[in-house]
């Protein structure tokens, strides 16, 4: 009996044993599907990614031949490792992160490595006793002050990383020195080191499928401008309770597109401090007004608190039929028209042509808006109810704020495009073209019908006469 019972609990362990194996080989196959399905998300969502990934492993082969090629190890020696530290730190996605941490790294090397060895030979002053000491001094009021100055707000957005190393190395040299027999030549080696690991990361992020910090605050501005046009035109349509207006009230996209409007800020101000740092490159030239998108990103996060606050209010459906109307009207036309102005601005932003197109929808705008005013102080609630009243009332104020809202985007948006330089729409040669064309008119026409110009040569003022 006791030998049965013994093998029976040698077939429960057993049976548990696999049935644990069989479970925890389960949950991780499991737990692999799911994380190879979201890494496949990620890369269907944005391919640069990947080529981010297989950028940073060709920077980190191209550094690591200091150590594979002989010559090159033989003049750096173990501070080589110091490249490849270099390329894991520096290596950001976009080109103007690339640039900025590289600069920044290379120049708070040299900078700090410098004052270290002026550090190390003012303390050797004082002899051995005191050496330690003034060394302490000098590392506690860099150190300090370095720190302090990293809290004022420009040096954090851009320079930030370059003081972390400045102070870094500023203590390696300085305090290392003091073991150290050659420490100029230990200096010399890391800062070379680190210089090429920077260089290797920059050039593989300008000429290997580049990714422009710019160039993604560009698109950014002009992507928000048309959500909020989306948005308001939908509301345009839920007013006049169109077959459009059911499918908007349904689709939850344009509310998540206002939230992404107004989340924006952060990411709009990271992406232009890293822009700052990037090359001329395409249609974004040196020192393009980058500021600009800023204030444009600003301007339409006010609309958008307006915007949203359209969703807390509803038509009243129990006023006279007439007025209902003529205030369905009125605010479809409003928001319409302010939806359309704010679409063309974004197809202005996103060619980087003139916005010409959006100067009707906006001389529209301003007209309904005016005539919503009208009918406003016309005595059109004298008979109605003041809780029906209310909301019209709220949503004629949004509106109204959201066209002056408009109005100054449009205005930001004019500025940018002088600032930049866009171009305009019959900018390949129209006015060429359309001489030709009556020049071939008038050809045609007999001798004596052939209009006769008269020009007038007006004298030109010099600076002194226009004063």
């Amino acid at each position: 009996m006791e030998l049965e019972s013994g093998n029976q609990e040698k077939v429960g362990f057993f049976v548990l044993g696999f049935l644990w194996v069989k479970r925890f080989t389960k949950k991780f196959l499991s737990e692999m599907v799911e994380i190879a399905e979201h890494a496949k998300k990620i890369a269907r969502d944005d391919p640069r990614k990947v080529i981010h990934s297989l950028k940073v492993g060709l920077a980190l082969n191209l550094v690591s031949l200091l150590y594979y090629i002989q010559p090159l190890y033989r003049n750096f020696g173990e501070n080589t490792m110091w490249a490849v530290m270099t390329v894991v730190v520096v290596f950001e996605f976009t080109v103007g992160a690339t640039i900025g941490k590289g600069l920044n790294r290379g120049l708070a090397t040299l900078v700090g490595g410098a004052l270290g060895l002026g550090a190390y030979h003012l303390s050797s002053i004082a002899g051995k006793p005191g050496e330690p000491i003034l060394i302490g001094i000098l590392v506690f009021l860099q150190a300090g002050a370095s720190t302090f100055i990293r809290f004022f707000p420009r040096v954090k957005a851009r320079y930030d990383y370059g003081m972390l190393i400045f102070t870094l190395t500023f203590c390696l040299v300085s305090v290392s020195g003091f073991r150290s027999d050659d420490l100029f030549e230990l200096a010399r080696e890391r800062l070379c080191t680190i210089l090429i690991g920077a260089s290797a990361c920059v050039i593989v992020s300008i000429f290997v499928r580049p990714v422009w910090a710019g160039e993604d605050l560009h698109k950014l501005v002009a992507l928000n401008l048309e959500r909020l046009g989306n948005f308001l035109e939908g509301f345009a349509g839920e007013i006049s309770n169109s077959t459009e207006a059911k499918e908007f009230e349904n689709d939850v996209q344009f509310r998540v597109g206002v939230n992404g409007i107004l989340d924006s800020k952060n990411r709009e101000d990271i992406l232009a401090n890293l822009a700052r740092w990037e090359p001329g490159h395409g249609q974004f030239m040196y020192r393009h007004p980058w500021k600009q998108y800023l204030k444009i990103g600003n301007l339409t996060r006010q609309c958008a608190r307006r915007v949203e606050s359209l969703n807390s209010y509803l038509i009243p459906k129990t006023q006279a039929s007439e007025n209902n109307d003529m205030i369905q009207v009125a605010f479809s036309n409003v928001s319409s028209e302010s939806g359309k102005a704010l679409k063309e601005l974004a197809l202005a932003i996103k060619t980087m042509i003139l916005p010409s197109s959006a100067n009707p929808h906006i001389t529209n705008m301003k007209i309904a808006s005016g005539n919503l005013k009208s009918f406003l102080k016309s005595d059109f609630c004298e008979d109605t109810n003041l809780l029906e009243i209310m909301p019209v009332a709220a949503i004629a104020s949004l509106l109204i704020e959201i066209v002056i809202c408009v109005e100054n985007i449009a205005d930001a948006v004019n500025e940018l495009a002088s600032l930049a330089n866009f171009k305009g729409r019959n900018s390949n040669g129209g006015g060429r073209n359309s001489s030709k064309r009556q020049c071939r008119i008038f050809d045609q026409l007999p001798e004596d019908e052939i209009p006769h110009v008269i020009s007038i040569n007006e004298p030109t003022l010099t600076r002194s006469q226009t004063i």
